[in-house]
C-alpha cells in the first residue's frame, strides 16, 4: 500500500477550528501540508525596508517600517465629535499615512511612538491623492518582554500572501506549530535523481523556505521545492504519453487520386513552408499504428483551418471519418461555411453535381432542428458523411459513427479532458488527435501544460495577409480620441469596408452586474454593453450607417443570420461580446475597437485583433480604456498595441498573471499546484525535469518501486483536478 502521508492531517487538530476555518475559506488551505506549501512572497530584513514607494492599490499587503510621526487630529461629524489618529511611516524609499478613527485611537497611539518599528498589515487605498493604510493591523517588532522577538528571531521575516482575516504573522505563528512535523513529508523525489542534482531533502527545504537563516537558505530551498513541481507533473504528463503509445489505433494513409489530391489540385495558391512541414508531422503521426496526439498552434490567420482541413481529407481518402470539435456555435457554423466552401463540389458527395471522388460534410449543433439533426446523426452512422462538425453536442451519447479516424478540437483551452476523451471514445479503435489553439504559448508553458501532446508550430502568415495598427486610446484622459475614433469607423465604411465594435458585456438585463453596496459606490461603473452602445452609437456617432448586435444569447438562427449579412457586406458595424474572438473571418472588415479593453486579457486581446486585416486591406485596432496612464491595465493594452507577436505577448500576458491561470486552475476552481516553479522562469528546471520523467517512467510505467512518488501523483491528480493536465 501507498505511505499515507502524516501531513494530510486536518489543521484543526494542530490550530484549532476557529483558525483552521478562516484557513481553509480564505486561503483554500486544509491540511499540514498545505500549510507547509504556502510559502512566504518574500522576505522583509530588519536593516532593510520593503519599497513603499511600490504599493499596488487595493491590494493587501505587509510592509516593515518605522514610524516618523504620529498625532491625534479631532474633526466634528454628523455623529459629534471624534477622534483620529494619522501615522506617518518610512521606509526610507517613501512615507505611507496610516489612520485610525474613534474608540480605536488609543490603543495605537500608545504602542505607536516616533521611532517604533513594527510590521503593518492592511488595504492599501487613497486618500487626497495619497497611500494609505486605514485601520491596519500591526505587530511591533521591538522590546524584551514582546513575543514578537521570539517569533522574529531570525534576520529575514517572512512575510506571507495573507487576507484580512489573517495577517502574514499570524500565518507565521501557525506555520511554527506546523514547522515540527515537517520530518514526516513523503519525498517524491527518487534518492538517486535528489542525489545527482545536488537537491536537499524534503524537511529541510521546508524548513529552510519558512525560518531562513540566511539568503542562501532561501535559495537552496526554491531550488528544492521547485524541482518537486516540475518533476511530479512531468511525470503525469509522460505518464499520459506512454499510455497512449500503447493504445492501438488504424495508420491513415490517403489513397493517391483521391479527395486530397482533388483539393489540392484546385487551390489558387501554394501553401506556406511553415504548413508544408507541419503537415509533413501531421501525415508521419496519421500513418503509424498508435494515435497522434498532437497540438498545433499558430498565430491567428496562420492558416491552421487549412492544415486541419487536408489532415481531414486524407483519413477520408483512407476510409475514415473526420470530426472537428468548435467551442461555439457561431464557430462551428463559420466553418463549416468556409470549409464547404474551400471544397466546393469535393462536399457534395451523394448529389447531383457533386464529384467523382466527394463526401458529406454535416453540421451537428445542440440548436438544430429534429429532422435535420436526425439526418445529421444517419449520415455519420451509415458513413455517407466523412466530414462533421459540431459543438458539444458531437459528445452526446446518441451521436455514433462509422468509423472515426480523427478528432481536431479547435481552441482546446474551452475543453476539459473529459469531453476531448468523450468524443475520442466514439471510435472504433482510438482515432488521432489534433488539437488547434490560436493563443501562442510559450515553449515551456505548452510543456507543462500540453505535456502530453507533441507540439507543431506554424509562425508564418500565408501571403496576402495585410498589417494591423493598433493604438490605445484614453478615452478619460483625451475625450477628443474617443470622437476620433468613431470617425475612423464612419472613414472605413465610407471607404467600402467593415468594422467591429466589441463590448464586455451583453446587456440584456440577464447579466446586470450584481447592485452594489454604499461602500463599493465608489469603485469603477459597471463593464459597457452591447446593447446599449449598439443603441448610442446608432442614433449617434454613427447614424446613418448600418449598426447590428451580435451575442450569445441571440437565437442560433438570428446569430447566424446577422454573421450571414455582415460576411455579405449588408451591416456596416457589428457591435458584439466576444463571441467573434475565434474563427469569424470577414475579409472586408477592417476596423476594430474593443470599449473597456482594460477588462480583456492580453491573449484575448490578441485574438479578437486577429479578426481584422484578413484581406488585402491594412487593418486598425482600437483599445478604448478609461484607465489612468499610471495603471497596470494601460501598461498591458500598451504592450499589446506595441506588437503583433501573439508568443511575445503570451511571455507577456503570463508574466502579468498568476499562473494558476496558466494552467487553467482560474477555470476548474482549484487552486494551481504551481506555488514556487515559475513556467516562464524556469524553462532549464522543466526541461531536466522532463528527462527525468521520461527515462523513470519508461522504466517502470506503473511506478512501482516508488511508493513516494505515487502518493505526490495521486495528491496532485486528486477528482477535482483530473481536468488538470488539459486545460491551458
Amino acid at each position: 500500500m501507498d505511505r499515507v502521508s502524516a501531513l494530510d492531517e486536518p489543521l484543526k487538530k494542530t490550530l484549532g477550528a476557529a483558525t483552521a476555518k478562516v484557513m481553509a475559506e480564505h486561503l483554500d488551505l486544509h491540511t499540514l501540508g498545505d500549510l507547509l506549501h504556502h510559502y512566504p512572497r518574500r522576505y522583509a530584513e530588519r536593516g532593510e525596508l520593503t519599497h513603499l514607494s511600490d504599493l499596488p492599490l487595493d491590494e493587501h499587503v505587509t510592509v516593515v517600517a518605522q514610524v516618523a510621526s504620529a498625532r491625534v487630529l479631532t474633526f466634528s461629524g454628523s455623529k459629534g465629535r471624534g477622534q483620529r489618529l494619522e501615522v506617518v511611516i518610512t521606509d526610507g524609499s517613501g512615507q505611507l499615512q496610516l489612520v485610525f478613527f474613534g474608540k480605536g485611537v488609543h490603543k495605537p497611539h500608545k504602542d505607536l511612538l516616533p521611532g517604533t518599528r513594527a510590521m503593518f498589515a492592511g488595504k492599501v487605498s487613497v486618500f487626497n491623492r495619497k497611500l494609505q493604510l486605514a485601520h491596519p493591523a500591526y505587530e511591533l517588532l521591538h522590546g524584551d518582554s514582546d513575543e514578537a522577538v521570539d517569533s522574529w528571531a531570525g534576520a529575514l521575516i517572512p512575510i506571507y500572501p495573507a487576507t484580512t482575516k489573517l495577517e502574514s504573522w499570524k500565518i507565521a505563528k501557525a506555520v511554527d506549530a506546523a514547522l515540527p512535523r515537517a520530518g514526516e513529508a513523503v519525498d517524491p523525489l527518487p534518492d538517486a535523481l535528489r542525489e545527482g542534482r545536488d537537491l536537499v531533502p524534503l524537511p529541510e527545504a521546508l524548513l529552510k523556505i519558512h525560518r531562513p537563516h540566511t539568503k542562501a537558505d532561501i535559495a537552496v530551498a526554491r531550488d528544492r521545492l521547485k524541482w518537486d513541481e516540475a518533476f511530479v507533473l512531468q511525470v503525469a504528463l509522460a505518464r499520459r504519453r506512454y499510455a497512449d503509445t500503447q493504445l492501438p489505433a488504424v495508420a491513415r494513409t490517403p489513397r493517391p487520386d483521391g479527395m486530397l489530391d482533388a483539393f489540392d489540385a484546385k487551390l489558387p495558391f501554394t501553401l506556406t513552408d511553415g504548413q508544408q512541414k507541419v503537415t509533413k508531422e501531421i501525415f508521419d503521426d496519421l500513418a503509424t499504428e498508435h494515435p497522434m496526439h498532437r497540438l498545433l498552434q499558430g498565430e491567428v490567420g496562420s492558416g491552421k483551418t487549412m492544415v486541419a482541413l487536408r489532415a481531414m481529407l486524407a483519413v477520408v481518402d483512407a476510409g475514415g471519418q473526420a470530426a472537428m470539435l468548435a467551442p461555439t456555435e457561431v464557430l462551428a457554423q463559420q466553418h463549416h461555411r468556409s470549409i464547404t466552401e474551400m471544397m466546393g463540389e469535393l462536399a457534395e458527395g451523394g448529389m447531383l453535381g457533386g464529384a467523382e471522388h466527394a463526401t458529406k460534410v454535416v453540421l451537428l449543433t445542440g440548436s438544430m432542428g429534429a429532422a435535420a439533426r436526425r439526418q445529421a446523426l444517419l449520415d455519420l452512422v451509415t458513413g455517407e458523411a466523412g466530414i462533421v462538425i459540431g459543438t458539444h453536442a458531437l459528445i452526446e451519447d446518441k451521436v455514433q459513427f462509422h468509423d472515426l479516424g480523427l478528432v481536431v478540437v479547435d481552441e482546446q483551452h474551452r475543453f476539459g479532458v473529459e469531453q476531448r476523451d468523450a468524443l475520442r471514445s466514439k471510435g472504433k479503435q482510438p482515432p488521432h488527435l489534433l488539437v488547434m489553439t490560436a493563443t501562442p504559448i510559450p515553449r515551456t508553458v505548452a510543456m507543462t501544460v500540453f505535456g502530453d501532446l507533441e507540439t507543431s508550430v506554424l509562425d508564418q502568415l500565408p501571403a496576402g495577409r495585410s498589417p494591423i495598427a493598433s493604438h490605445v486610446v484614453p478615452a478619460q484622459d483625451k475625450p477628443h480620441f474617443l470622437a476620433r475614433t468613431w470617425e475612423r469607423v464612419r472613414e472605413e465604411v465610407e471607404s467600402g469596408h467593415q468594422a467591429y465594435v466589441v463590448c464586455p458585456r451583453i446587456g440584456d438585463g440577464e447579466d446586470e452586474p450584481r447592485k452594489k453596496s454604499a461602500e463599493d459606490e465608489a469603485e469603477k461603473r459597471p463593464p459597457l454593453a452591447v446593447i446599449e452602445i449598439a443603441g448610442q452609437l446608432a442614433a449617434g456617432p454613427l447614424k446613418g450607417l448600418r449598426v447590428e448586435v451580435l451575442h450569445g444569447r441571440m437565437q442560433p438562427d438570428d446569430k447566424d443570420d446577422v454573421m450571414r449579412r455582415f460576411a455579405a457586406g449588408a451591416v456596416d458595424v457589428l457591435v458584439a461580446t466576444t463571441v467573434i474572438e475565434v474563427g469569424v473571418n470577414v475579409p472586408n472588415a477592417t476596423a476594430m475597437v474593443i470599449m473597456d479593453a482594460d477588462r480583456f486579457g492580453v491573449s484575448q486581446l490578441h485574438q479578437l485583433r486577429g479578426r481584422v486585416g484578413r484581406g488585402s486591406a491594412p487593418g486598425l485596432c482600437l483599445l478604448v480604456t478609461e484607465m489612468p496612464e499610471a495603471a497596470p491595465a494601460r501598461a498591458r493594452l500598451g504592450a499589446v498595441a506595441a506588437t503583433l507577436d501573439g508568443f511575445e505577448l503570451s511571455r507577456i500576458d503570463l508574466e502579468q498573471r498568476r499562473e494558476g491561470d496558466v494552467l487553467g486552475q482560474a477555470q476548474s476552481g482549484v487552486r494551481s499546484s504551481l506555488r514556487m516553479l515559475t513556467v516562464i522562469d524556469d524553462e532549464e528546471i522543466i526541461a531536466a525535469a522532463r528527462e527525468e520523467a521520461v527515462a523513470i517512467v519508461s522504466a517502470d510505467p506503473e511506478l512501482q518501486h516508488q511508493p513516494e512518488l505515487r502518493t505526490a501523483l495521486d495528491a496532485l491528480l486528486d477528482t477535482e483536478r483530473e481536468q488538470y493536465l488539459d486545460k491551458g
